[in-house]
């Protein structure tokens, strides 16, 4: 069994669309395994990992246009969130939790919570977790597969985490 882990610096405004292909090939390589199966994972709850096909246009963020039409997409099934109330989430109790956390991940600033749309599109598309077969030392992902980390929460910068654990037998 081989375990990493890598960060993803996001940006705001947007939601942050990151191919993260290369640094799962990476660690594959590192674990010497040729049979099994790698399982990256992010712990955010705001945030997706996805597998699907690149794609060669961008727009001038840089975001693949396939990128753009899913969030297009999400946006129309939950729409960014931008007051109070918008959502049922969050409520009173909620908020003086995040209020009482005070870091620097979790400023004490009641705008910091209005994300409940990133929360929804997180657990509509993708998931926290994405698992690939290992055949012959290489994953089966095809040549134009790629493997993506979406930020939903377009509130403000962040730096995410990702692990990555894979398992098989070893070369």
């Amino acid at each position: 069994m081989y375990y990493t882990d890598f960060k993803v610096d996001t940006v705001a405004g947007r939601v942050s669309f990151h191919d993260i292909s290369s640094k799962i090939k990476d660690a594959l390589k590192a674990s010497n395994v040729k049979e099994g199966i790698l399982v990256a994972a992010t712990p955010h709850t705001t945030c997706s990992l996805y597998y699907d096909e690149t794609m060669h246009d961008t727009n001038y963020f840089g975001d693949e246009l396939l990128q753009v039409d899913i969030s297009e997409t999400m946006d129309k099934i939950a729409p960014r969130m931008t007051t109070e109330g918008q959502y049922h989430s969050p409520g009173p109790e909620h908020i003086a939790f995040g209020l009482s956390l005070g870091s620097k991940d979790y400023p004490a600033e009641k705008w910091t919570m209005l994300n409940t749309d990133a929360h929804l599109k997180a657990s509509l598309y993708g998931g926290n977790s994405l698992t690939l077969i290992v055949h012959e030392g290489r994953l089966s992902t095809g040549s134009l597969g790629r493997v993506y980390f979406a930020d939903w929460d377009a509130l403000r910068e962040r730096t995410r985490q990702v692990q990555i654990m894979v398992m098989g037998e070893r070369q």
